[in-house]
């Protein structure tokens, strides 16, 4: 074999490792990885397409999903799945999309089905969606991820404990006890790691002043506050600089909430943000170039999702929850679950994010 073939099968080797990590891939990102062109990462994802090991999409590839040619020829003159599990998400368009596609990529590779329902965040619609996935009798075990804000949590985790069918949770943490007949399991992204990995980054490059903004009414709030109050407390960080409102673009008086935020960096001296989510990073981003704050030379910043955060204007580093991994995380301990049963114990499982080095975060004559 050539050096050639040789090094084109090391890249897609290093392809589908990526893909089997994430669950996706996107063909700028992997071609700037390698150091090759975009038109070389499109040539092998064509190659591996060929062989059925995974789905093009606009811009990247999947691993195969039950809409991918992959599985259709896959189960084509099989017979009906080993499993059908119920999957209840709050959204079908922001952060949810990728848990989705990577637990439909677990569920084709174990001969899986997964019965999708879109909810919102709202207690009474979970319900509702659960109750017609039961009562349809075809599902064998429930992927959940339910509004676990309010009074009522420990209500709500006891209805769901009673469930005739095994549940996981996904990027849901019931409270560390719970009073029901089986111990509930659950996977999600360490968000407080990952909130300590954006500030230890920022820390590195020399800022000793960091903010916090974070979304209004975001389950993930919580973890990121918890790891901001630990990882400021080891490095020695005053954790006075946090806000707690959603500033983008939709929301009314986005503007003014984010000149008292800059006025009060400027008051403190400080010189790096960690803003979650996205259009909230893009917001402060977009305000700050119409007032001559140079990002990141002024103001450093680092996203807090990465849905969109490559689409900014600079590119924001940001920090990547591992969401289709996630969603296959949950597919395998659900699977798990059904063949061994109640001898299995519960499992409660961290992944761990990732930070994505863009243009937000260090000048382009260091990086």
């Amino acid at each position: 074999m050539s050096e050639e073939k040789l090094f084109g099968v090391q890249r897609r080797e290093r392809l589908m490792g990526e893909l089997r990590r994430h669950g996706a891939i996107r063909v700028r990102e992997f071609a700037g990885l390698l150091g090759v062109s975009e038109l070389t990462v499109r040539r092998d994802i064509a190659a591996l397409a060929a062989q059925n090991l995974l789905t093009k999409v606009h811009g990247g590839a999947t691993l195969p999903t039950d809409l991918g040619p992959a599985t259709q020829i896959r189960r084509r003159g099989t017979g009906p799945p080993r499993f059908t599990i119920g999957m209840v998400v709050p959204s079908l368009d922001y952060y949810w999309p990728a848990i989705v596609s990577g637990a439909r990529s677990a569920a084709a590779a174990q001969d899986v089905q997964v019965q999708l329902r879109g909810s919102t965040y709202d207690w009474a619609e979970d319900q509702r969606q659960i109750t017609r996935l039961i009562e349809s009798q075809q599902v064998q075990g429930l992927l959940l991820a339910p509004n676990l804000d309010g009074d009522d949590v420990g209500e709500m985790i006891q209805w769901i404990g009673d469930l005739p069918v095994p549940v996981v949770l996904v990027e849901r943490h019931p409270p560390r006890w719970t009073p029901t007949k089986r111990q509930l399991e659950w996977v999600r992204s360490d968000h407080a790691l990952g909130l300590e990995i954006a500030v230890r980054h920022l820390h590195e490059h020399g800022h000793r002043s960091i903010g916090l903004v974070l979304s209004k009414g975001s389950p993930t709030s919580m973890h990121l506050e918890r790891g901001w109050e630990l990882v400021c407390a080891e490095l020695g960080i005053s954790p006075d600089l946090i806000i707690r409102e959603s500033i983008r673009m939709v929301e009314p008086g986005y503007r003014e909430t984010i000149a008292q935020l800059l006025e009060r960096c400027r008051a403190a001296g400080t010189t790096a943000l960690v803003v979650h989510s996205d259009p909230d990073a893009m917001s402060i981003a977009q305000y700050c170039t119409e007032r001559g704050i140079t990002i990141p030379d002024d103001l450093a910043i680092v996203a807090y999702d990465d849905e969109v955060a490559r689409l900014a204007e600079p590119a924001m580093t940001a920090i990547r929850p591992p969401k289709p991994m996630v969603g296959r995380t949950a597919v395998e301990l659900m699977v798990a679950r059904l063949i061994e049963g109640n001898r299995r114990p519960a499992q409660r499982i961290l992944v761990t994010p990732e930070l994505i080095i863009r243009d937000s975060s260090i000048p382009l004559r260091v990086r």
